[in-house]
């Protein structure tokens, strides 16, 4: 045997999502070998015990049967042996998102940390995989993308892997079936995006697209790339988004409607948001990849993993992913205020942002962000969309008091240079000692407020040193999500519950009710189901509030489970917290620099 720890995969049952593994440890442990399943996947913040889809398992030694012992939730040990320890065991997996296994007739995706078991005592020692094909001959076109290191592969892509050690084997993400391949160079780097899934679209614009934004992040941080190649694998279906990060791929799942068309020349809403989901996970190659918390170095997956520095991770990445966007070219200022103003309306509606700080939001991802409910607006604030304006207040605040000759950019580049140098995690308070330093300006009060209280962000202030006005006026009707305006004027108040609400058969669901609002004021809850406003049936609450003005009073008829409820509540008019962005002659220099 070649390595001292060796896997074998295959896709056993698609008709069943199961996956058969095995994990061959060549010397084990001479008092029983442990083996354990991680509980948890970087750049994702939550125990998801991965384990309980193991729905078999079994250990061989010399063709014999070795006995297994459940240590814990994730964890067996193996009774001794004197030659080569096997374990064999299935896989259930029909996760359809980016952090676990998926398996059907149409395709495969695996995470490592879902499918390998981690031998204890090997974690630093290299590894091979064997990733076979689907027995099934239906399946016979079946093909492997990975950015795994083959050995020695099939044209199709099965076949023999190589990992430098146990973290790196888990962040190859693997997926199979039929798809298409294109292929471009990013500052001369290979580079593959992968499509799968049903859709109609222009790839070879998806791939000149994404190439833009690439080259812009690798030359952004210095040349070389930090990997001899990338893989983008993207699963495309219905109502679906979301992205996670690998050192040298990332897996993406979105709305096939979302795809760049043929013949299309503009960026449509849609094909927007995905580029700024690529250009997100692009950027984490090197922001959270590769510098990251101290906290993560190394990263231990059996259990939670605190740091307070989320919000420059997560927050950061957030703010150059569209910002990345006009910097190469791709979308103008106008377009990136746009979206900036969303982010600012987003942040204004959560009325969390008065209670959670960003270090404690970074801190609390594990129980609260990646365990949100109904009252999850009222009670913390995101370090991603939070987060990104708290990056954008320091670049100009950084740009203002260094009278330009700094910026944020100057700080993650010195940040990339220590971890070139060093190759070590961020202390937590080590990352706002460089921006101190790289940049010569004291930092602690801006840090004090923007990371470690709840007070509002000076944004409009700070704006307007960039020739950008900035304000909060009620939003003129529900779908109005903040925008960038030729002048401002504040519309009319309109009536409002104070809810977030989602739809249902039987009507509006409450999806939240928020701090201050009527509906709480009334008694009402998040989760309830309004089907009637004073006696006539809802199904679409703007519509129906159209009808009254602030200061009325309504019966409102809701089911709370399978009980139904009536309320008397009195309008409120709809609160100051929608962004207005405008842009002076000559202003937003700072979005191109």
């Amino acid at each position: 045997m070649s390595t001292a720890v060796s896997y074998r995969i295959r896709p056993v049952a698609p008709e069943a999502h199961l996956f058969e593994v095995s994990v061959t440890v060549a010397q084990p442990a001479a008092g029983g070998q442990v083996l354990r399943l991680p509980a948890w996947i970087p750049g994702s913040y939550m125990i998801r015990e991965f384990a309980r889809h193991i729905v078999a398992i079994r250990a061989e030694s010399c063709s014999k049967a070795v006995a297994l012992s459940k240590l814990d939730k994730h964890s067996w040990q193996a009774a001794p042996v004197k030659g080569a320890l096997t374990v064999h065991y299935t896989v259930y997996a029909f996760d359809l998102s980016v952090r676990g296994a998926y398996l059907d007739g149409e395709r495969g995706f695996y995470n490592g940390t879902s499918v390998f078991l981690q031998a204890d005592g090997f974690e630093n020692e290299p590894c091979e995989v064997d990733i076979l094909p689907p027995e099934d001959k239906a399946l016979a076109r079946w093909q492997v993308a990975t950015s795994l290191p083959a050995l020695e592969c099939k044209k199709s892509g099965f076949g023999r892997y190589r990992a430098a050690n146990y973290d790196e084997l888990i962040d190859h993400p693997v997926e199979l079936g039929e798809f298409e391949r294109i292929s471009f160079k990013a500052c001369g780097v290979p580079h593959e995006f992968v499509v799968s899934g049903k859709y109609q679209a222009d790839l070879k614009r998806l791939a000149a697209d994404t190439k833009r934004i690439c080259e812009w992040q690798i030359r952004f941080f210095g040349e070389p790339a930090p990997f001899e190649r990338y893989v983008f694998m993207l699963f495309v279906g219905g109502d679906i988004y979301g992205g996670l990060e690998h050192r040298a791929s990332t897996a993406l799942v979105a709305s096939r409607d979302d795809l760049p068309q043929h013949g299309e020349a503009g960026i449509n809403d849609g094909y927007l948001k995905l580029l700024g989901l690529i250009s997100h996970e692009y950027f984490h190659t090197w922001n959270v990849k590769r510098m990251k918390p101290a906290a993560f170095t190394p990263y231990d997956l059996n259990r939670e993993g605190h740091t307070t520095l989320l919000w420059a991770f997560e927050g950061i990445t957030s703010y150059y992913d569209d910002l990345a966007l006009v910097r190469c070219g791709l979308i103008d200022e106008k377009r990136y205020l746009g979206l900036l103003a969303k982010t600012i309306t987003g942040v204004a509606r959560g009325n969390g942002r008065t209670k959670q700080t960003l270090a404690d939001s970074s801190f609390d991802a594990w129980s609260k962000y990646y365990r949100q409910d109904e009252n999850s607006p009222n009670s913390i604030v995101s370090y991603y969309t939070k987060g990104s304006l708290a990056a954008l207040a320091l670049d100009l605040h950084i740009r203002k008091h260094s009278r330009g000759e700094k910026s944020l950019d100057t700080v993650m580049q010195a940040l990339w240079q220590k971890w070139l140098a060093d190759g070590q995690g961020l202390a937590e308070d080590e990352w706002e000692r460089v921006a101190e330093q790289v940049t010569g300006l004291k930092l602690g009060k801006f840090f004090d407020m923007a990371i470690r209280s709840t007070r509002e962000l000076p944004l409009a202030e700070l704006l307007a040193t960039q020739g950008v006005e900035m304000q909060l006026v009620p939003a003129d009707n529900a779908s109005d999500g903040g925008s960038l305006v030729d002048e401002i004027v504040p519309p009319a108040v309109r009536p409002t519950l104070g809810v977030k609400t989602a739809s249902d058969a039987l009507g509006v669901k409450l999806s939240a009710v928020l701090d201050g609002g009527a509906a709480q004021a009334a008694g009402l809850s998040g989760g309830d189901v309004l089907i009637a406003v004073n006696g006539v049936r809802v199904s679409d609450l703007d519509k129906a509030l159209r009808r009254y003005r602030v200061g009325d009073k309504l019966k409102l008829h809701v089911f709370r489970r399978d009980e139904l409820l009536s309320f008397r509540v009195t309008l409120q008019g709809t609160p100051a917290d929608t962004c207005r962005l405008r842009l002076e002659e000559n202003g937003g220099s700072w979005i191109k620099a």
